[in-house]
């Protein structure tokens, strides 16, 4: 139990490191919230500081969220509950990062490397799909919400166990909660397309 609990608070901090603040003080010395959407992600990195730092960011942010999942698997013993709340965790620490404040970013990156580490198939399907909405329409957020909605119901299709249905579901309901701004301006017609100056 002590091992779990140890898990899941490593799996916060680790979640907390947000690499986008992190890149943009090295690279142009600057406060990433304070330019673009304001939002410390991979999407606004790519914006502000260029697709390099974007992608690396990107990645760095899908490793948190696979490194917090097997941390909790390694963890667990046989319990399947504490890799999906290490993956949460995670997810909890890069949106409301106790190192910056709580003011962190959106998820996304992590959430899709904390699903692919416990559903590799239902995230692949919906990931594909996702990147299949973003190219077409170019809206980054639009394809964050496909993937928040896509992932629960392939997980229910494909019989996923419990433990996982319930945090891909609460991982969408954190998609949309942290994109409703987004969703205003989508309605709207407002919103900016990948490309443009300013950020999700």
């Amino acid at each position: 139990m002590l091992y779990a609990i140890a898990a899941v608070i490593l799996s916060y901090l680790l979640g907390s490191v947000s690499f986008s603040i992190m890149a943009a003080k090295l690279v142009k010395g600057i406060d990433i919230r304070q330019h673009g959407s304001g939002n410390a992600g991979a999407t606004n990195t790519l914006r502000v500081l260029g697709k390099g730092p974007g992608i690396i960011v990107f990645l760095l942010d899908i490793g948190k969220g696979i490194a917090a999942v097997l941390l909790g698997a390694a963890l667990s013993g046989q319990s399947d509950w504490v890799p999906v709340l290490c993956g949460l965790a995670a997810i909890v620490g890069h949106n409301w990062p106790i190192w910056y404040r709580f003011k962190g970013g959106k998820g996304v990156a992590t959430t899709v490397g904390v699903m692919a580490t416990l559903a590799f198939i239902p995230a692949l399907i919906a990931g594909i799909i996702t990147i299949l909405v973003i190219a077409i329409t170019r809206y980054v957020s639009l394809g964050s919400l496909v993937f928040a909605v896509l992932t629960p119901i392939i997980l229910v299709i494909m019989e996923a166990s419990l433990p996982i249905l319930l945090v891909s579901l609460i991982l969408g309901i954190f998609s949309f909660i942290r994109h409703r701004t987004n969703i205003v301006k989508l309605w709207q017609g407002q919103e900016n397309k990948l490309g443009a100056k300013k950020g999700q």
